[in-house]
C-alpha cells in the first residue's frame, strides 16, 4: 500500500516536471513569435514600403483574419476569468480547434490589440494540458490537476512572479467540505515545481538563444510620506472610478458590437488599432514599454495629457476587447492606472517626483481589487511592478476597492421596495 502511494506519488511528481517544462516551451515560442511578428508588422514592413499609413490596411487584414477565425471555431481566445471558471467548474477544455485558439490568441497581439498575452497563453496551455490528461495514460487520472499546474505556471511566468499563479488558480474549499483529491500542502508543492521548471525552461532558452526575459518594468524604489497617507482620500476613490469607467466602456463596446456582424467587427476593431497607431501608438499594444517611458520619463509629465491618455486607454481596451481583437486586460489596465497616479501627484503636489510611485501603486492596486474582488492576488499582481515595501498599503488599496465595488453590485441586486 505504501509502495503504491509512493509510485503514484512519484508519477505525479514527474508529470509535474514535464509539464512546467512543456508549459515554459509554449510559453517562449509564443513570446518569441509573437515578439518576431509584431516587428515585422509595425517595423520592418512600413520601413521596406516608406509608407507608414501602410499600417492601416495592415491592420485591417489582421482583423478581418481573426474575424474569420471566429466565424469559423468561435470566440477565443476567452477571458482569464472564463478560462479559469471552465476548468473549476466544468473540469474540462475544449481544444478541439487547437490552431484557432493559437492563432486567435496571437494575431491580435501582433496586430497591435490594447490587451495582454496572459488570457490566450492560459487558454492554450489549458488546452494543451486537457489534450496531455485525454492520451497520455500517466496524465488520465489527473487531467485536472494538470491544468491547474499548467495555468500556475503560465500566470506565474507572465507576470513574473509565481504567487500570483498560484493564487489564481488555488480552487477555494467546496461546499459541504468535500475532501480535495490531494491535500492543499502537496497541490501548492506541485504549483510551485511546476512553475520553476516552467522557469528553467525558458531561462535556459534564453541563455542559448542570448534573448532576455525581463518582465513588466517595475518601480524600483518608493518614498511614502504623511501627506501621501491623506492622499488616499482621493488616490483610492479615483481607482474605483478607473473600474467603473472600463465596466462602462465594455458594457457599451459590448452593446455596440451585438449589432455587428462577426468579421465586419473584428475589421472594424483592425482599422481602429491601426489609425491609432499613425496617431497616438502609445495606446496600443500591452502597456509594458509604455511603462517603462513612464517609469523613466513621467515625472514631471503633463497631468492632463496623461488623463487622457488613462482614459483612451481603458476605453480603447474595453473595445479590443468587446470587438474581437481579444487579450488579457490587466497590462493595460495596470499602465492606465499608473499614468492616472502620476497625474494626480502632478495635480495635488508642487513637486509631485518623490509621490509619483505610491499614488500609481493605489489607483492600480484600487481598481483591480474592485475588478478582482481578491485583496491578496491583486497584491501579489501589484509586486509585478510597484517595490515590496508598498506590500501593506497595495493590499489595503485592493480590499477598499473590491469592497467599494461589493456594494455598488450588491445595492444594484437588492429588490426595490414600496409602490410600483
Amino acid at each position: 500500500m505504501d509502495q503504491t502511494k509512493l509510485r503514484n506519488r512519484s508519477s505525479v511528481l514527474l508529470l509535474t516536471l514535464c509539464l512546467g517544462a512543456a508549459a515554459g516551451l509554449v510559453i517562449w515560442l509564443f513570446l518569441l513569435a509573437m515578439s518576431e511578428g509584431t516587428r515585422l508588422i509595425w517595423e520592418i514592413l512600413p520601413r521596406l514600403t516608406g509608407r507608414s499609413w501602410i499600417l492601416l490596411p495592415l491592420c485591417a487584414l489582421g482583423g478581418l483574419a481573426v474575424g474569420l477565425l471566429h466565424r469559423r471555431y468561435g470566440d477565443y481566445p476567452e477571458e482569464l476569468p472564463a478560462v479559469l471558471g471552465k476548468v473549476k467548474n466544468e473540469k474540462h477544455y475544449d481544444y478541439r480547434p487547437f490552431p484557432a485558439i493559437l492563432l486567435c490568441a496571437l494575431l491580435p497581439l501582433v496586430f497591435g490589440a490594447s490587451a495582454g498575452p496572459e488570457a490566450g497563453l492560459t487558454g492554450i496551455i489549458v488546452a494543451l494540458c486537457y489534450w496531455v490528461g485525454d492520451n497520455v495514460s500517466l496524465a488520465k487520472r489527473h487531467a485536472a490537476l494538470c491544468s491547474e499546474l499548467g495555468e500556475a505556471a503560465t500566470l506565474g511566468h507572465i507576470f513574473h512572479f509565481p504567487l500570483f499563479g498560484i493564487l489564481a488558480v488555488e480552487e477555494e474549499p467546496g461546499p459541504g467540505g468535500k475532501p480535495a483529491p490531494l491535500p492543499r500542502p502537496w497541490k501548492l508543492a506541485l504549483y510551485g515545481l511546476s512553475t520553476a521548471a516552467s522557469f528553467g525552461v525558458i531561462g535556459l532558452l534564453n541563455r542559448l538563444t542570448h534573448r532576455s526575459s525581463e518582465g513588466f518594468p517595475s518601480f524600483s524604489s518608493v518614498s511614502i510620506q504623511p501627506v501621501d497617507y491623506a492622499a488616499l482620500l482621493l488616490y483610492l476613490p479615483v481607482g474605483f472610478l478607473l473600474y467603473l469607467v472600463f465596466r462602462l466602456a465594455e458594457t457599451g463596446a459590448e452593446k455596440g458590437a451585438e449589432n455587428v456582424p462577426v468579421v465586419l467587427r473584428e475589421t472594424i476593431c483592425g482599422l481602429v488599432i491601426g489609425a491609432m497607431g499613425l496617431a497616438l501608438p502609445s495606446v496600443l499594444f500591452s502597456g509594458e514599454e509604455q511603462m517603462a517611458r513612464l517609469i523613466e520619463d513621467g515625472s514631471g509629465a503633463d497631468a492632463w495629457r496623461l488623463i487622457g491618455l488613462c482614459l483612451l486607454k481603458l476605453v480603447l481596451t474595453a473595445f479590443c476587447l468587446r470587438f474581437g481583437m481579444k487579450g488579457g486586460h490587466f497590462f493595460p489596465m495596470i499602465f492606465a492606472c499608473a499614468c492616472m497616479g502620476f497625474a494626480l501627484a502632478g495635480l495635488v503636489f508642487s513637486a509631485p517626483a518623490g509621490h509619483e510611485v505610491f499614488a500609481a501603486g493605489m489607483v492600480t492596486a484600487a481598481a483591480l481589487g474592485a475588478q478582482m474582488k481578491k485583496p491578496l492576488a491583486v497584491s501579489a499582481l501589484a509586486l509585478l511592478c510597484f517595490p515590496p515595501r508598498m506590500l501593506f498599503w497595495l493590499f489595503l488599496a485592493a480590499a477598499v476597492g473590491g469592497r467599494l465595488a461589493e456594494l455598488l453590485e450588491g445595492g444594484r441586486k437588492r429588490p426595490v421596495s414600496g409602490k410600483s
